[in-house]
């Protein structure tokens, strides 16, 4: 075997947690060298040292290993386990004294791990919030500080011998007056002579001379200052943003040291005429941060009840009657409203994560963070956001957790005293991560496998984001055969709401790999996995999602958006189908060549049509009217567009590209319309606008179908929703403001859309409004091209889709 470098085989190295117990700081966190196995027990050959910098000088310390699985689940290699990997380090700040006496310096932290020949030492990295992302500062003696913090990102301790530092502040009407503190014994030169006052981001900067003020009982000088809040500019500061001042003393030898705070100094807020306020904070290395801001909420108190509800409760002195608290998922950059009350300078948001509102239930609040702001109310977007933080001094009461039905909600803190409520992953933690789902795929799916098929259907709905489309249609059908069979539901982070009598399977669980293995059909309208294989008497019903417009699959090759690994993958997933459903003879060659399929297809169309033909379907729509709450005598526009390839957050978050004047729209048709936004199920971003009457924010309303029932016009651009809601033979306008750059540069169409789209090409915002208050002319210009639409792609149109699917579907097994 040969030997490894350092570099071949470098250490991964975790904060976790960082606390103080008996007067020792300790360190928890895990290490290990990737893609190499790790201890499998309590027993660990590693080690862990302080190290000096600027010297040799090093503290071997005592390191203990214990077990911690987030290692394992945070890993992204399948291959091996790292449970075993975690480490519990106890300082003795003792320890850090230098002949017995404190003197500053600075010590970082290395983990050495034997590799094949040799050691690897690596350092360890800050987490991304609370405890374990944060600095904290500890008093080891009058005037001496050890600073736990970091330097780019890795964990390093500070001990600080405080020449001078900020014990106390006072705020009036009129300004602020600091005291500070120097050691008694300072040479004259390190005497302070003045608080420098700045603005890093502009070229404001105020010295600020100070008196003399005797000496106190400690033997430390004093010092005051006074700053006049006249002095500091406001021009600029909005909702949303501050100016953060950096403070520092300055000392008659003409040097400088940020101002930190004494042990027992308190922050506090002053509120200033007008909107605006100013507040005294710290971070968590202790530094004295004056800041000038709009009111801003400020928690001084958080419970969870016994039931689960959250109570938010704090002060805020801003314009209370013109606000409202909103949650703001920190991945998907959506809202939420958060119910809130204010009285007497104070407000009090509630509520309940495993309960959230839903059109047909409540759900858990969906897994990541969210964070609190407030919002005015005549605000469309969040750039003038406010965002919402903990008391300074609380800190230390974060984190606080809850344990929900099947996970965890716990309130933390980020950018020191910042925070967020983090919805936990729904799967239980022996299932996180890629090595324990590879065990449930190759180790516990062959289990399952050698066991009989049940009667049971396994429905997958866009990767279990909701229980819909032809899927559901199917599942209607077989209900009202009254066909025995258990109907199973995927389900992705429990944010589905399922019919009565549908079982739910959380993607990833054990019961989800069971039925995968077990179920004798499967009706999917998309990917299952590429490790999926169909088994002997098993059925699988690939429905699709929609008539393709733009080039799909292997049709990509040749182009920037081509997937060389999925495409290659195509041969295998087609193997996994046993019926592969298409909507209409223009579709079937396409997708045949585009996925190359090598199971039956059948052109039944979409089940997911049927609606349209659904004897209910007037009744139907008067509910779903009814559900949204939509004014009685407004006409619907339902707008659905598709994600753009090139706008995204990288991976497969897709940015929401809004082109829409949704101002100008409101003001030409609030008063007889609202428009109901129906984002992509990949795109993320909140809807400007919505909420405020007009704009109705409808993407996780469960089913499209119903929303095409109500919609008296649609606008899409290149979705296949076109294709659907043709069969309506209502009124639609394509929104294609990209057109030449999306057909020639990103996707390309399969036949020209411009001479054969059922509606016009509109190419802004204000034709587009001009065209729905027009909308009689629009329908009358594209009668002719839209029957033609209709014949060449709504055919067959009869509400048996779903019908001649499931004829087909019980009895692929019996040819």
């Amino acid at each position: 075997m040969r030997n490894f470098t350092r570099s071949e085989l470098p250490v991964r190295g975790k904060l976790t947690d960082l606390a103080w117990q008996d007067g020792r700081l300790v360190v928890r966190g895990y290490a290990y060298i990737p893609n190499v196995p790790s201890a499998t027990g309590k027993r660990s050959l590693r080690v862990a040292v302080l190290r000096r910098q600027g010297s040799r000088s090093t503290i071997p310390l005592r390191l203990r290993t214990v077990l911690e699985p987030a290692a394992t689940a945070e890993a992204k290699g399948a291959l091996h386990c790292y449970d075993w990997s975690g480490f519990e380090i106890a300082i003795d700040p003792s320890r850090l004294r230098s002949r017995g006496q404190w003197q500053s310096g600075t010590w970082r932290l290395g983990i050495g791990i034997p590799r094949p020949g040799g050691m690897s030492v690596g350092s360890v990295l800050k987490g991304s919030s609370g405890a374990a992302g944060h600095s904290q500062v500890h008093v080891l003696d009058d005037g001496v500080r050890l600073v736990a913090g970091f330097d780019r990102n890795r964990l390093k301790f500070s001990v600080d011998v405080v020449p001078a530092e900020v014990v106390s502040q006072e705020t009036d009407d009129n300004g602020l007056t600091v005291t500070l503190r120097s050691r008694g014994t300072s040479s004259a030169g390190r005497t302070p002579t003045a608080l420098r006052v700045d603005h890093e981001g502009s070229e404001f900067s105020i010295d600020l001379p100070l008196d003399a003020a005797g000496t106190g009982t400690d033997g430390w000088n004093r010092f005051t200052a006074r700053l006049p809040f006249g002095d500091l500019p406001v021009e600029g500061i909005a909702p949303g943003h501050s100016r953060k001042y950096r403070t520092r003393i300055v000392f008659a030898d003409g040097t400088m040291r940020r101002a930190t705070i004494g042990q027992s100094l308190r922050t506090g807020v002053q509120q200033l005429p007008g909107t605006l306020e100013f507040a005294l904070l710290t971070d968590g290395a202790g530094n004295f941060t004056p800041q000038l801001r709009t009111a801003q909420p400020v928690v001084d108190k958080a419970d969870w009840s016994a039931n689960g509800e959250l109570t938010l409760s704090g002060t805020y002195t801003g314009p209370a009657e013109k606000m409202r608290f909103v949650l703001r998922h920190s991945g998907r950059n959506e809202d939420k409203p958060l119910p809130a009350e204010f009285a007497g300078g104070r407000f009090t948001a509630r509520l309940t994560p495993d309960a959230m509102p839903a059109y047909d239930g409540t759900l858990p609040l969906r897994a990541g963070r969210w964070l609190p702001f407030l919002r005015s109310r005549d605000e469309w977007d969040h750039r003038h956001d406010i965002p919402v933080t903990i008391r300074p001094d609380l800190v230390s009461l974060l984190p606080s957790a809850h344990e929900g039905a099947r996970r965890t909600y716990t309130l933390e803190r980020l950018d020191y005293d910042r925070i967020f409520l983090e919805s936990g992953p729904a799967l239980e933690p022996e299932l996180h991560g890629a090595y324990r789902q590879r065990l449930m795929r190759d180790v516990y799916t062959p289990e399952q496998r050698r066991l009989p098929l049940r009667e049971a259907v396994l429905y997958n709905s866009f990767g279990g984001k909701q229980f819909s489309d032809s899927p559901r249609a199917v599942y209607e059908e077989l209900v009202r055969r009254g066909t025995e069979v258990e109907h199973i539901a995927m389900v992705h982070d429990e944010q589905v709401v399922l019919p009565p009598g549908v079982r739910g399977v959380l993607w990833g669980s054990r019961e989800w790999y069971e039925a995968l293995a077990r179920s004798r059909y499967i009706v999917t309208n998309g990917g299952i996995r590429e490790w999926f294989v169909r088994r002997e008497g098993q059925v699988v019903v690939q429905t699709w999602h929609g008539t393709p417009l733009k080039r799909i699959g292997a049709d990509l090759l040749g182009t920037p958006q081509a997937n060389l690994a999925y495409i290659s993958s195509l041969p295998q997933r087609s193997r996994q189908y046993s019926l592969f459903i298409t909507p209409n003879a223009f579709t079937t060659p396409i997708m045949t060549n585009a996925f190359r399929l090598q199971c039956e297809v059948l052109e039944a169309g979409y089940p997911r049509n049927d609606v349209f033909h659904a004897p209910d379907r007037v009744k139907r729509a008067a509910a779903v009217r009814e559900k949204l709450g939509i004014p009685a005598g407004k006409k619907v526009v339902l707008y659905a567009p598709t994600w753009r390839d090139d706008q995204r957050y990288g991976g497969r978050r897709f940015k929401l590209d809004n082109q829409i004047d949704v101002t100008a729209a409101q003001e030409q048709l609030g008063d007889d319309h609202v428009l109901l936004y129906r984002k992509h199920h990949k795109v993320l971003d909140s809807i400007p606008g919505a909420g405020q009457g007009f704009v109705w924010d409808v993407t996780y309303y469960p089913d499209i179908a119903d929303l095409y029932l109500i919609a008296d016009v649609l606008i899409t651009d290149y979705s296949s929703v076109l294709f659907d809601f043709a069969h309506s033979g209502r009124p639609m306008l394509f929104f294609t403001y990209d057109l030449e750059h999306y057909r020639d540069t990103l996707r390309g169409f399969y036949f020209d859309f411009t001479s054969r789209a059922p509606g016009p090409l509109i190419k802004t915002s204000a034709e587009l409004v001009d065209a729905i208050r027009d909308i009689d002319a629009v329908t009358e210009e594209y009668k002719e091209k839209y029957a033609q639409f209709r014949v060449d792609f709504c055919e067959p149109s009869d509400g048996r889709a779903a019908a001649r699917v499931v004829d087909r579907m019980l009895t692929v097994n019996s040819d």
